[in-house]
Formats: C-alpha cells, sequence, structure tokens
C-alpha cells in the first residue's frame, strides 16, 4: 500500500461525530447509577453511543495510517501501536486507545459480558478520553498539512 493524502473531510467528520456521540452520552443521568439504570433506554443510548464513538476513534486512526503511511491495520489494538511508533501518540495516548480498542472489541463480541454498572462507570467518568485521543490525532494532522487532502 502507497502513502497518499490523509483526507481533512475524513478527519473532521469522525470528529464530529464522536463529538455529536459524547455529548449525547453526557445528557444522559449520569450522577447517579440507580437513575440511570431505572429507565432501560439510557443504558441502550450509553451502549450505542459508546460503541460509536470509540469506532469512528478506531476509523480515525485507521485513515491516517493508511492514507498517510501506508499502512493498512487488521486489529484495532494495531491502530495505537503504529500511531505511537509515527510519533502521533504518546505512551498515555497509546494505552489508552489500546485500552479502548479492547473495550469496543468487548461491546461488539462479549456484548453480554457488559454490566450496567461498567457502563455507567465508563460514561460518567472516561467518555471524554475519546474525544481527547481524536483531538490528538486531528492536532497532528493538523501540524503536517502536507500530508493533508483539503478538497472536499
Amino acid at each position: 500500500m502507497s502513502p497518499d493524502k490523509i483526507s481533512q473531510r475524513v478527519i473532521i467528520d469522525r470528529l464530529d461525530w464522536i463529538n455529536k456521540m459524547i455529548r449525547e452520552i453526557q445528557k444522559l443521568p449520569l450522577d447517579n447509577y440507580e437513575v440511570f439504570r431505572g429507565d432501560n433506554r439510557n443504558i441502550w443510548a450509553a451502549e450505542s453511543c459508546l460503541r460509536r464513538a470509540i469506532e469512528a476513534l478506531m476509523d480515525m486512526g485507521r485513515h491516517v495510517l493508511v492514507k498517510g503511511f501506508g499502512r493498512g491495520v487488521t486489529e484495532y489494538k494495531e491502530i495505537a501501536t503504529l500511531l505511537r511508533e509515527f510519533g502521533i501518540f504518546h505512551k498515555k495516548e497509546f494505552e489508552i486507545f489500546k485500552i479502548l480498542a479492547g473495550y469496543r472489541n468487548r461491546m461488539v463480541h462479549f456484548y453480554h459480558e457488559i454490566t450496567d454498572k461498567e457502563l455507567f462507570e465508563i460514561c460518567s467518568s472516561q467518555v471524554t478520553d475519546i474525544g481527547t485521543l481524536a483531538e490528538v490525532i486531528k492536532r497532528w494532522t493538523n501540524n503536517h498539512p502536507e500530508m493533508l487532502d483539503k478538497s472536499l
């Protein structure tokens, strides 16, 4: 695979999607677990928005790797490794991204093992990590305009 230009449109679209999903999660009653689980719609909304935000983050990272560096990946955790290898992530971002990749796989393949309490705790205290990582990728692309395709 040969490197090409990273689509600024893809980066912006994924970032917008991530921010939208995080805003939707933050609208949920996340101050109190009993209130949160008192309405099953909160659980389904939290799960769906969290999974979609994580997948958009993974897509964003994969796009940078494929287009910017000509490196395809087969597993989500590989995205973290390569983003660190190419200097986009430092150790802290790498670790968080790896955890999110693993959690996304749990959500898709072991969804029946994720408890309402676990989902509540992640949404109430860790969901902003997704937006933070997306901003790191966006900032890196902005700092490398020579690698960007700015056409719409």
